[in-house]
């Protein structure tokens, strides 16, 4: 299965070229690209699929979706590594 996470940018940085973030998906922190949302910043809230940010989404649509993956534990500890807290 393949999931669209929602999380939260906490950091910006420029790696080789490409905008790349620290990201928090209630808990668990990955870095991400940002490259196909030029419009994120610090704060934005990001949907990620496979380490690449693909659209923003507000801040309570991400906590909403992130309930419903919460319900999901096993599909989200797959695509993350680990659970959300």
């Amino acid at each position: 299965m393949c999931l669209g996470i929602p999380g939260r940018v906490l950091e910006l940085r420029d790696e080789a070229g490409l905008r790349m973030a620290t990201v928090d998906f209630g808990g668990v922190r990955r870095e991400v690209c940002l490259d196909y949302t030029p419009g994120a910043g610090i704060g934005s809230y990001v949907v990620v699929h496979v380490g690449f940010a693909i659209t923003e989404v507000d801040e309570s649509e991400a906590q909403r979706t992130l309930g419903v993956l919460r319900a999901m534990a096993d599909a989200v500890e797959t695509e993350l590594g680990e659970p959300l807290p």
